[in-house]
């Protein structure tokens, strides 16, 4: 089976990354912005999942700004809770499989081992509670889904940390980053092509794996072990150097709390024969577009 998959967050990191990824022959990408879809509309999610035969939903499109989420607690749950509950809806009554993309905030950060998709769930904030929200309502909705929870999305695209440590570094000898917070890098095109693999196979196969499951790369670091990864890998390439000065997550205080250890336990990802590599690689291929191959 072929056909057209639905993508929201087209402007976004993952979306950017599934709408430029190697899908197989016979697939078409519909990569919607919010211009095009208002995702706080259950109305028009209804009308663009019924408008046509779609083989399968990628709902990318979320409110991340965490620290913003918990003064603006209204619009984080219309994108993160009631979006995803429209789209599961719209996606049972239409018998599309729907892939929601969560993430590791719907966990406390309290647990020392990798998270599984079996952990109990407690989030911090409302950033991790509307997107958990959105987890729920997928999940009891009767539509056939993947739930993907992923964390420290990384791409050449938008916002992230990588843009903003090699900005920062050409402005400054020394960086000062939290060490004390720990999880897995992982960069928007490994998650968009293990989403495709996802969405592909429950489009293909009327019994393929369903429920939550985890992608993120392989390894572990901190944001200090991250930033010192990523001037290592810039000086390579002629790009910005910076030293990294470790600090506490006390010392950098923010509106919104972070999970201590965002680690994701991606085993699951076998039933789809997805097997994540290491996280300093897909960091090589960000900067390789960023800044340039290594010399």
């Amino acid at each position: 089976m072929a056909g057209a998959v639905l993508v929201t967050g087209a402007a976004g990191q993952l979306g950017t990354e599934l709408a430029r990824a190697d899908w197989p022959a016979g697939y078409e990408v519909v990569a919607l912005d919010r211009a095009a879809l208002d995702l706080t509309n259950p109305a028009a999610i209804a009308t663009i999942v019924a408008s046509r035969d779609w083989a399968a939903v990628i709902n990318g499109a979320a409110y991340t700004a965490v620290d913003r989420a918990e003064g603006d607690q209204v619009a984080a749950w219309q994108v993160n809770a009631l979006a995803p509950a429209a789209f599961a809806a719209a996606c049972k009554e239409a018998g599309v499989p729907l892939v929601q993309v969560s993430t590791d905030y719907v966990f406390d950060g309290s647990k020392d081992a990798a998270w599984t998709v079996d952990d109990p769930v407690a989030p911090l904030g409302v950033y991790g509670a509307s997107k958990l929200g959105g987890e729920l309502a997928v999940r009891t909705s009767g539509a056939r889904h993947a739930i993907v929870r992923t964390a420290w999305v990384v791409s050449a695209h938008g916002s992230n940390f990588v843009k903003t440590m090699l900005r920062v570094g050409a402005e400054r000898d020394v960086l000062r980053v939290v060490d004390d917070q720990r999880g897995s890098p992982t960069g928007a095109a490994d998650l968009a092509a293990a989403l495709r693999t996802i969405a592909v196979r429950l489009a293909e196969n009327p019994d393929a794996p369903t429920g939550t499951f985890h992608f993120a790369n392989a390894g572990a670091t901190s944001w200090a072990g991250f930033a010192s990864e990523i001037f290592r890998q810039s000086g390579l390439r002629g790009g910005p150097t910076a030293r990294i000065e470790p600090i506490a997550t006390a010392d950098y205080p923010t509106p919104a709390r972070r999970p201590a250890n965002s680690l994701l336990a991606t085993d699951g990802l076998a039933a789809f024969g997805i097997t994540p590599r290491p996280w300093s690689q897909a960091l090589g291929d960000i900067l390789d577009e960023l800044i340039g191959a290594a010399t």
